[in-house]
């Protein structure tokens, strides 16, 4: 792992917004469970997310979200930060509601914030705290540069229990915003044949 370390990040906040695309979940799950970085995350964050699953789907879909997160927390036991009041206090971001995201992460000493919202995250604010906010299709596609094969593999495995074919692949991640990775994951796959 020493070098996809040296160059994604090991230590990775995610925020709501990339927990809430199942597919995405999925793979940043997977990926960590390979030991490929670690992944941390706030109880406010997993209520956001939640909260963004009923707004969408409605309250019948709770219990989706109830046990992703009931599974996220077995997996990683040690993943949920809380972030300093006073800290957080101090923080001026775009958005003033994603001051608890940036105060998690430094709590739990992240080196990135994954997030689809870069813009909500400047990097002045970043660099002052030596974390660097990034695009989960960046990052992922950074993975799967770095290292190829045990990324591709995860992530071809999440592809598969959602049920979506080699073929579609990569038109269902440019849908969840992932159009980087699908066409990086589309050419080891046509190297694979």
């Amino acid at each position: 792992m020493g070098e996809a370390e040296s160059i994604v990040g090991r230590r990775v906040f995610l925020d709501a917004c990339v927990l809430f695309p199942p597919v995405v979940r999925s793979m940043l799950m997977a990926l960590a469970e390979e030991d490929l970085f670690d992944p941390y995350w706030s109880p406010r964050v997993l209520d956001e997310w939640r909260l963004a699953v009923v707004r969408k789907h409605g309250l019948s879909a709770e219990g989706d979200v109830d046990a992703a997160q009931q599974l996220m927390s077995a997996r990683f036991p040690d993943a949920s930060g809380l972030p300093d009041p006073d800290f957080e206090a101090q923080l001026h971001l775009p958005d003033p509601a994603d001051t608890h995201v940036l105060a998690a992460a430094h709590a739990v000493e992240a080196d990135v914030l994954l997030t689809f919202n870069l813009r909500d995250f400047p990097r002045p604010v970043m660099a002052g705290l030596e974390i660097v906010a990034r695009h989960p299709d960046e990052y992922l596609w950074e993975l799967l540069s770095k290292v190829p094969d045990e990324a591709s593999a995860s992530m071809r495995a999440v592809l598969d229990r959602a049920g979506i074919a080699k073929e579609r692949r990569r038109k269902a991640l440019k849908r969840a915003r992932l159009s980087r990775t699908g066409k990086a994951l589309e050419a080891l796959d046509q190297g694979l044949a």
